[in-house]
This record gives C-alpha cells, structure tokens and sequence, in this order.
C-alpha cells in the first residue's frame, strides 16, 4: 500500500510560547479528530512536529483541511505539509514501543504485552487488582487517553455482575474486556473498522475472555439484535454520538445506563440536551484534560 506522510506543526497565533500542558492536549486532539480524515498512526520528530501516516486511497484531503479549520483550541494554528511516505506498517513503531503501564484508581492495571504488572510494587500479588493487556494494533483504547481512562475508572464503580453490555466503537476492546473481567454476563462490541474488530477479539483472547461478541460494523448493526442492554458505553467522537443516540437509547433496558465520552467539555451541554430529547436524565458527569464523560439513566427510572 502507498502511503502519504503529514507533517503538521502547532504555532501559537498570538505569538507566544505555548504551554507544555495545551500543546500536548492540543497534539492528542489533532491525532484524534485526523483519524476521521484517514490517518492510521502518528509519531513526533525532535522538533515536536506531529507525523501522521494515511493511506493515499483512504486519505480525505477535504476533511483534513475541514477539522484544522474547526480546531477547538483557538489560539493554536495548525499548518501542514504532505509528502510521499516509504511503505511499512507506521503503527509497528508504536507497536513495538508499547505504553508504560496504566494505573487506574489502585484498582486497575493496564499493560501491553512488553510490559508486565510492575514489579516495584504489589499489584502482581495483589487479588483485588483487575489486570488488563492490550495489544493495540491500529486500534485506539489504551488507557492511555483520558475518555477510556475515565469510562474505565467508571467501570470500576459500578456492579457489573450479570448484566448485559454493548461497546460501541470498541477499539482495542479494552471496555469489553473491562467489563467482562467485573462480571457482567456478556459484552456485545462493533466497530466499523476491520483491523478493531480483530484487534477486539486477540485482545480478548489473551486476557482469557470468552463472553464477547464483536461484530463490524456502525449503529445500524444494532437492527439485526433483538435484545436490549443493561449498560451501553460509547467513546466515539460528537457527531457520532449525536448521529448514533436514537439507536443507543432504543437497545437500552428499562433500568440501563449509558456512558457517553470521546469529546470535550464545551460539546457536553450539546450531547446532554440531545440525550434529554429521547428520555434520558443525567446522573454522573467528569472532566480530565477537557475531555468529558457523561452518565446518562432514563428518566422514567425510580417514578
């Protein structure tokens, strides 16, 4: 496959220096909204430029140059050049790499296959310690990125015992797996990328996981399943989850929650108001690094 590399380089428009914390919550951002332009992976040279790796087929030059126009970070300038890339697997860097592991609450330990529970403390001998690998192949969930933090930390608050769940948009399937590992009775996963869905079920594979059903595909797969869910969880940018809310809502049991994150905290007023139009009441919200995370039930609940 034939491949185009971006080089895209964040400028203050006010000509200041920006700030460590903002360039690298605008970096993840970027990474982030490019992915729906065609992008695969990503890594960061030594000047702190951001490269970004798409297949010339895939590549959506519009979109692209749509969503650095409609950055929400108002005060950072995006330019970009774009030029031929040598073929490899882009991602095989990061692959290889992995992440260091993720602590999420004392309760959770996210690892990649590189790196095993760290051996400087107790969580390897720790019963209470819910341990997770994740292989990430051309998949995003990690933990790494502050909406599957905050859903995964949520997941650790709620008694998933016997109950039904469905992941929408499941990455990596790391909220698959999470929840299975909490007990709930099975997992329904999709996701509209082929590489997800196989990342999804490897993933599952080696955390010993045999109760999630993953399937390709956006929202309407959910026509072809009569059965409706004790708890949806959907980390998937706005528009999709605003596109998406009448099918998650229809798929929710009468007592269902739905957790909703992958955007920003001044797109919350907008998907709550939306939730609202289809009988929905909001009973939990967080916020890391201006990114949300709604918990929605449904009104009708406890009247």
């Amino acid at each position: 496959m034939d491949y185009y590399k971006a080089k895209f380089n964040l400028t203050s428009k006010v000509g200041n220096t920006i700030n460590l914390s903002l360039l690298q919550a605008a970096k993840d951002v970027l990474c982030s909204m490019a992915g729906d332009a065609g992008f695969e992976s990503f890594d960061e040279d030594e000047n702190g430029c951001i490269n970004g790796y798409a297949q010339k087929q895939a590549l959506d030059k519009q979109a692209l140059n749509n969503l650095i126009k409609a950055f929400p970070f108002e005060n950072i300038e995006i330019s970009y050049s774009l030029e031929d890339a040598e073929y490899k697997n882009w991602n095989k860097v990061w692959e290889d790499r992995g992440f260091e592991p993720i602590n999420v609450n004392e309760k959770c330990i996210i690892h990649d296959t590189n790196h095993t529970l760290p051996l400087d403390t107790s969580y390897n001998n720790a019963d209470n310690i819910l341990d997770i690998t994740i292989d990430a192949k051309l998949s995003f969930g990690t933990g790494t990125h502050e909406t599957t933090y905050m859903i995964v930390s949520e997941l650790l608050e709620i008694n998933l015992k016997g109950k039904t769940v469905l992941d929408c948009g499941c990455g990596t399937g790391i909220l698959s797996i999470v929840a299975s590992k909490l007990g709930a009775e099975t997992v329904t996963a999709y996701d509209i990328d082929e590489w997800s869905v196989n990342n999804t079920i490897h993933n599952s594979q080696i955390n010993n996981v045999n109760n999630i059903l993953v399937l390709q595909g956006d929202a309407n797969i959910l026509n072809n399943i009569d059965k409706k869910f004790d708890l949806i969880l959907a980390n998937i940018n706005r528009n999709i989850l605003l596109n998406d809310m009448p099918t998650f809502t229809d798929k929710m049991s009468s007592t269902a929650t739905l957790i909703l994150s992958g955007f920003y905290t001044e797109d919350a007023p907008l998907i709550i108001d939306k939730a609202k139009s289809f009988g929905l009441s909001l009973a939990k919200t967080n916020n890391r690094n201006n990114w949300s995370m709604l918990e929605l039930i449904s009104i009708n609940v406890g009247t």
